[in-house]
């Protein structure tokens, strides 16, 4: 029998061919085999209830059957074509049908694409270039997007600082960074430069802090006055909070959206969508050569996560699935309580239920500054015992999915009691 290869040995091939040893997207010292339902096992063999879930996109969990047969259906069909299929058309019908503010879409790869075509739409349409974003906010890899996520150093808004090498200073220069939540700020930004932007870019949940009650309605308010572009970016949000999205949970329609994650399946996909006059600018035709958005991507529309987006639409569908998702969410947080309460250590809960983290704190966090005054020492202990006790999630995000089973949820409890013990 072939001795399998143990997860230190793949670390240290990592090592050699990857940057950092890793993929640069979670902890590389983890090397995972398999997923299943609401678990995922290491290459030592070690199983863990999985609260990251692929960062979002496996809401059924791993693994589904029916997301499986019509993905083995497609496959001897065809793996991708670069061209027009019904899939890809079938599921663009029901994205627009579901979504508020979708009345057309583009298809691309991976979100932090949406993001960046989202941001040079809302330019291409008002014809201007500055761009809102939030401090903290994330939106991808663009030079855009990568000003003033996770800042080194607090500087006076609206000064953009970038958080990547390799970024001319002239991205930096059409940048405005305001503090989410903060309602005067963001009214006095926009009364100076409401004329010179194009757009404003906004998580309706900034990773995992609410917007206060009238926030969102406040951007929308004050796009319209200016004639702004309001773009939420629902990667995370979209098909997550409820079938609409955020933008049907908060009752606020922005001008265009972003979406990935769930639309896709767990297969790589995701789109651009929002009003036809906006999109118009995908169409040569119509707005002509000096405003067209050109936009192609070699597996933009791909046929196998069509077709896996499709059945997972589909299944979101059904009577109660969004109340289940958010009674398993409400039980992972109860059970949260339950381990941390008795240790007398301020903590917040902070999301919502289907997304949700905890932050050592004394009060609710209201933007990124407050999330980053925190005791990190304290949330970095939390989440190793909650990994060493057979928790698999990110230190800043907690992702329930609807395949969580009892048996998940009793040896969640243990872990977290573990972890809040570890605290005292």
């Amino acid at each position: 029998m072939q001795k399998l290869t143990s997860q230190s040995e793949w670390i240290a091939r990592a090592q050699k061919v990857l940057p950092a040893g890793g993929f640069g997207n979670f902890d590389p010292s983890i090397v995972i085999r398999s997923g299943h339902g609401a678990r995922v096992a290491d290459e030592d063999g070690n199983e863990y209830v999985d609260y990251l879930i692929g960062s979002g996109p496996m809401l059924l969990g791993h693994g589904h059957p029916e997301v499986l047969e019509t993905v083995l259906e497609q496959i001897p069909r065809g793996m991708t074509f670069f061209a027009n299929n019904a899939p890809g058309i079938e599921l663009a019908e029901e994205i627009c049908r579901a979504v508020p503010c979708a009345e057309q879409l583009r298809y691309v790869s991976s979100g932090g694409e949406a993001d960046m075509y989202a941001i040079r739409a809302a330019r291409a349409f008002t014809g201007r270039d500055k761009i809102v974003k939030f401090e903290g906010g994330y939106h991808g890899m663009s030079a855009e997007a990568q000003m003033s996520l996770a800042p080194a150093e607090r500087v006076n808004f609206p000064q953009a600082q970038p958080d990547s090498a390799g970024i001319p200073q002239s991205v930096a220069d059409e940048m405005l960074i305001a503090p989410f939540n903060d309602f005067d700020y963001i009214r006095s930004l926009l009364a100076e430069h409401g004329d010179q932007i194009a757009g404003i870019i906004v998580e309706p949940l900034q990773r995992i802090i609410p917007p206060l009650p009238g926030f969102l309605q406040l951007l929308r308010d004050e796009a319209d006055k200016y004639g702004i572009v309001l773009i939420f970016d629902e990667v995370v949000t979209g098909f997550r909070f409820s079938y609409g999205g955020a933008q049907e949970h908060y009752g606020v329609t922005p001008d265009i959206c972003t979406l990935g994650k769930v639309i896709g399946g767990g297969f790589p996909l995701a789109a651009i969508v929002g009003r036809a006059d906006i999109m118009d600018h995908f169409d040569k035709s119509k707005v002509g050569a000096g405003k067209w958005l050109m936009q192609l991507g070699t597996l933009s529309g791909n046929p196998v996560a069509a077709v896996a987006g499709l059945k997972t639409l589909e299944i979101l569908r059904r009577d109660g699935q969004f109340d289940r998702l958010r009674s398993l969410g409400e039980q992972v947080q109860s059970i949260a309580r339950t381990a941390l309460d008795p240790t007398g250590i301020p903590y917040q809960i902070v999301g919502d239920a289907t997304l949700f983290d905890f932050v050592f704190a004394n009060s609710a966090p209201r933007d990124y500054r407050d999330v980053q005054s925190g005791d990190a020492n304290r949330n970095t202990r939390f989440n190793d015992v909650l990994r060493a006790n057979g928790i698999f999630k990110s230190a800043g995000k907690t992702y329930p999915c609807l395949a969580l089973s009892d048996a998940d949820l009793e040896l969640t409890e243990v872990a977290f009691q573990a972890a809040a013990r570890a605290l005292e």
